[in-house]
């Protein structure tokens, strides 16, 4: 497979390390094109009002000024020379991207459009809560994106992956998931700056997101649930956001 790379934690974060192995475990044709630096909560987002820089730091190896999005795109339109990539890999990155999660995740956008671009596409992240156990990802990843990519799935549709906070040998099994909830958005510090003003920092404290999702992950079939007992979170996420029964409702109000 021609396989393409990307995260949102930036080219030289160490889940990148992670996924590059996992790639290789993989292919020989590898290409990669992430952001210089972390673009954490960037979202689908596309830089659209200042000119884009890549640099080629090696062999099929480039890192742009810009968001997961910017990258997939140029890599795809711009960089990659011949056949276009069988599969596109994102993560691996530093913490889950699960629940709501996901309509900020960089990783998850890197994946989403690849998908919108035709190119199948698995988002990964390694959920933590001490030190990362990364070993759990590069482990678990080669098998599981085989299996994934023989199963296959529809051009519409993109496959988000969490591995659980366990060591590689203690990971309970794979659950095939639905997207949890879990507020993200509620948690912002406020702290007060040395000249007395005072300002904002979205993400709150560590405990405060452990909690939340302890309180969560007891709903059976979710993503967070999965992680709770110790397996790997398999999500499928479809790209057209329409909401079937209210669109049903909405047209036969107003006809």
């Amino acid at each position: 497979m021609r396989i393409l790379l990307s995260n949102d934690d930036g080219i030289n974060a160490p889940g990148f390390r992670s996924l590059v192995r996992i790639a290789q475990s993989l292919s020989t044709d590898i290409w990669i094109v992430a952001p210089e630096l972390e673009q954490s909560g960037a979202g689908h987002s596309l830089t659209l009002h200042r000119p884009l820089r890549v640099r080629r730091i090696g062999p099929r190896r480039f890192a742009v000024d810009g968001t997961p999005t910017d990258c997939v795109l140029l890599a795809l339109n711009r960089i990659i020379k011949g056949a276009k990539p069988d599969l596109l890999l994102s993560g691996v990155n530093r913490g889950k991207n699960a629940a709501d999660d996901v309509t900020y995740s960089g990783t998850v956008a890197a994946a989403m459009e690849g998908t919108l671009l035709g190119i199948p596409a698995i988002a990964m992240s390694q959920h933590f809560s001490g030190e990362v156990p990364w070993k759990t990802a590069e482990a678990h990843g080669p098998a599981l994106v085989r299996r994934l990519v023989g199963i296959g799935w529809p051009r519409n549709v993109l496959i988000n992956v969490n591995y659980p906070d366990v060591p590689a040998d203690k990971v309970t099994g794979i659950e095939v998931t639905r997207q949890g909830v879990y507020m993200f958005g509620d948690a912002v510090s406020e702290r007060t700056d040395p000249r007395g003003r005072t300002y904002y920092w979205i993400g709150g404290e560590k405990s405060d997101e452990d909690e939340c999702m302890r309180r969560k992950e007891r709903v059976p079939g979710t993503d967070l649930w999965a992680l709770g007992r110790g397996a790997i979170s398999v999500t499928p996420i479809s790209l057209d956001l329409t909401h079937a029964a209210t669109r049903r409702t909405l047209r036969e109000a107003l006809a």
